[in-house]
């Protein structure tokens, strides 16, 4: 990114504040990066665990298979599935509350033994998903952010800081050179009108 300025002092004070203003946010940028980081390991881990969890319960509902050729799907349906957010290290990601089920009706001094431990085992098995496909969505978010938030750290550790303290050591020795000319000018002035003055006092005694 190239840092336009100008070889003056308004432009100077601009870069001067322009840099400060970044070495002071980067501290609080680098620490939202770190929570970022252990938040997204975090949830990482809880995905995994879901997702295992999962198998090993879609395991056990293999187990029954040959039972659920009897099972009417209609039975149990997901009603309401209650949503919140929450902020973490800054970012507003959704939060799971609560799944509510319909249960159809079924006499229990008909309808199979097994029923109501299917009935539970479904209802387990569909929280399961849907707590593992929220913990995914949560995860995207948190990544999303953790690698903006490293980009960021990276513009202002390796572009924009060095840039702008490149900048502000041009225009200094910009600014240090012109002074520099000026004060030898004034110098080079001075010995001459002095010369002068010299010249004319020795030409008025004659």
């Amino acid at each position: 990114m190239a840092i336009k300025f100008q070889y003056n002092k308004t432009s100077l004070q601009q870069l001067e504040k322009q840099l400060k203003m970044r070495e002071r946010s980067l501290p609080t940028i680098k620490s939202k990066e770190s929570a970022l980081r252990i938040e997204v390991k975090r949830t990482k881990d809880e995905v995994r665990a879901l997702e295992l969890q999962l198998e090993q319960e879609i395991q056990s509902y293999d187990t029954m298979m040959a039972l659920w050729n009897e099972f009417r799907p209609e039975l149990i349906q997901v009603k309401d599935v209650t949503l919140s957010s929450k902020k973490i290290a800054g970012v507003m990601v959704p939060l799971l509350e609560d799944i509510q089920f319909e249960i159809g009706y079924y006499s229990i001094f008909t309808a199979p033994a097994w029923y109501t431990d299917g009935i539970a085992l479904l209802k387990q098995l569909a929280r399961t998903g849907i707590e593992a496909e929220f913990s995914s969505m949560k995860l995207e978010l948190l990544e999303h952010a953790r690698k903006k938030t490293t980009q960021k750290v990276n513009l202002f550790e390796k572009v924009q800081i060095p840039g702008y303290k490149d900048a502000i050591r041009k225009v200094k020795r910009f600014m240090e050179d012109e002074e520099s000319l000026s004060k030898s000018s004034q110098k080079i002035m001075r010995a001459n009108q002095e010369k002068r003055k010299a010249k004319e006092e020795m030409e008025a005694s004659v």
